[in-house]
């Protein structure tokens, strides 16, 4: 399998002592856990639907953030990628080949967003159908 990255989820001062690795490829994210018993997630990229980073004060200073990702992956759902080096770098790459994925995929978000004018749509609407009958 060809990684595009790879990193281990990084504990006290930044340092990589965890038995948590992520990997990237192009199509495919993983997350392996444990040391004797293992486990392997996996979740395809255009699943993914938002990326967000979050760096408390500690994970700053270390060079070090947290990466939340919402997904529409039944088994993993959403997850956090915890604790990895140059998470702006990780996030604009994996947010960039999400992209790409579900534009290769043909895969579109549908986001309902409300306004004002939806409630006068509605009642529009209802009122035009009673007309007819």
């Amino acid at each position: 399998m060809n990684y595009v990255w790879t990193d281990k989820k990084r504990t006290l001062f930044g340092l990589p002592l965890s038995f948590t690795r992520y990997s990237l490829t192009e199509e495919r994210f993983f997350v392996e856990t444990g040391f004797l018993n293992k486990k392997e997630d996996e979740v395809r990229l255009y699943r993914i639907m938002d990326v967000s980073l979050t760096r408390s004060l500690g994970q700053r200073m270390f060079g070090v953030g947290t990466i939340h990702c919402c997904s529409a992956d039944k088994s993993m759902g959403d997850f956090d990628i915890l604790s990895v080096k140059n998470p702006r770098d990780v996030k604009e790459m994996l947010s960039e080949m999400v992209e790409k994925e579900r534009v290769a995929k043909r895969v579109s978000n549908r986001e309902y967003m409300m306004h004002d004018d939806d409630a006068y749509d509605d009642e529009y609407d209802h009122e035009y159908e009673d007309d007819r009958d």
